[in-house]
């Protein structure tokens, strides 16, 4: 007889920008995907992107961020994430700083 052991995997959903963050949110939100907080993934390109959104909503901890991370980063990446950010602002997801 085999015995198995059951183990429950709790999934959090990772917050996506949303057109109400302020700077402020989408700059932790930037955190979260550059250091892996919070259950995100490391993910270079996502945080660049936020870094952006954060800095069009003017955040300006997160253009100084966006800019250290870039120095980490290939342009391909970099173009991956500025193309990301726009397409959230084209949808309407996220806008400029009022």
């Amino acid at each position: 007889m085999i015995n198995t052991i059951q183990t429950e995997v709790e999934f959090k959903a990772i917050p996506l920008p949303t057109a109400d963050m302020g700077g402020d949110e989408l700059f932790r939100l930037g955190m979260m995907y550059s250091t892996g907080q919070g259950g995100a993934p490391v993910d270079l390109v996502s945080a660049h992107m936020m870094f952006n959104l954060a800095s069009m909503r003017g955040s300006l901890e997160a253009q100084v961020y966006r800019r250290e991370l870039s120095r980490e980063m290939d342009r391909e990446d970099i173009a991956e994430a500025q193309k990301a950010a726009r397409q959230w602002i084209d949808a309407g997801r996220i806008g400029y700083a009022a």
